[in-house]
């Protein structure tokens, strides 16, 4: 088992990007490539970087979690817009939106546990 496989952050983010992926394909078709897309890619992007930034230093995976971060909140400025747009309901936003608040506090915590 790689050292990311074990981390609360990393199994939190597949979870995390699991729903985004779902709530992604009720968006209308000529969002296919531009907005579901962009969801999706963000949201691969938070585990991406907590893994590969596992194999590193430890200033290194500082990094990569920093990116992780701001990889959530890109996602959860794409759900303001999809919502905004008509595209989930709000209650599906504020529930991912909240979800995302609660993964970006736990790979702070994690993060300020490196020196």
């Amino acid at each position: 088992m790689f050292r990311f496989e074990g981390l609360e952050i990393w199994q939190l983010a597949i979870k995390y990007a699991e729903k985004l992926y779902s709530v992604s394909r009720a968006f209308p078709d000529e969002e296919r490539y531009a907005l579901a897309d962009q969801l999706r890619r963000a949201a691969i992007s938070i585990s991406n970087n907590i893994a590969e930034g596992s194999g590193g230093t430890d200033r290194e995976f500082r990094n990569f979690l920093s990116m992780s971060v701001k990889s959530t909140l890109e996602c959860i400025n794409i759900l303001i817009i999809a919502e905004r747009l008509r595209y989930i309901s709000r209650a599906t936003k504020d529930s991912l939106y909240e979800e995302g608040e609660r993964l970006i506090r736990k790979i702070r915590s994690f993060r300020n546990t490196f020196p």
